[in-house]
């Protein structure tokens, strides 16, 4: 009996070890991508269509006949050997297709101030977003506002 809480110890402690130490070597690498390169895929461009139209930061956009309020997504992926570009470009078009999904769904037809908000960090870029890649996990986090454009 002795012999099997030792090897219960045992195994306990080499799993607390493996555990403490995947912690320790843990990433959460904030970069700044392309929206461009991102948007500019075949998968994009066939997941995302031409119904919803998309403006990030500060771009111009046409005349506003509605406006639906602001929309919030934040997705993750798996990033397991991927490099962190595609990783994050994944992810982030994950998010571009939520707010597609969202801006249909109200009656919108553009989501206009788009920026990121990775860890509750907003910024604001036309060419680029933040995404949060580690060993395990990438993560990208949207904001933007839903309209209808004239």
């Amino acid at each position: 009996m002795e012999l099997f809480n030792m090897k219960k110890i045992f195994i306990l402690a080499l799993s607390s070890l493996a555990l403490i130490s995947s912690i320790a070597s843990a990433r959460d690498d904030v970069g700044s991508y392309s929206i461009a390169d991102a948007l500019s895929t075949e998968t994009a461009k066939t997941k995302l269509g031409n119904d919803v139209q998309f403006y990030f930061g500060e771009q111009a956009y046409g005349e506003t006949v509605n406006k639906f309020g602001e929309l919030k997504t934040n997705k993750k992926t798996n990033a397991f050997n991927k490099s962190d570009q595609e990783a994050c470009q994944w992810v982030f078009l994950s998010a571009m297709i939520a707010l597609k999904k969202s801006a249909k769904k109200q009656g919108g037809n553009a989501v206009v101030n788009i920026k990121s908000n990775y860890k509750n960090n907003l910024t604001s870029s036309e060419e680029t977003f933040q995404c949060g890649a580690g060993a395990m996990i990438a993560g990208v986090a949207l904001t933007g506002e839903v309209v209808t454009l004239k």
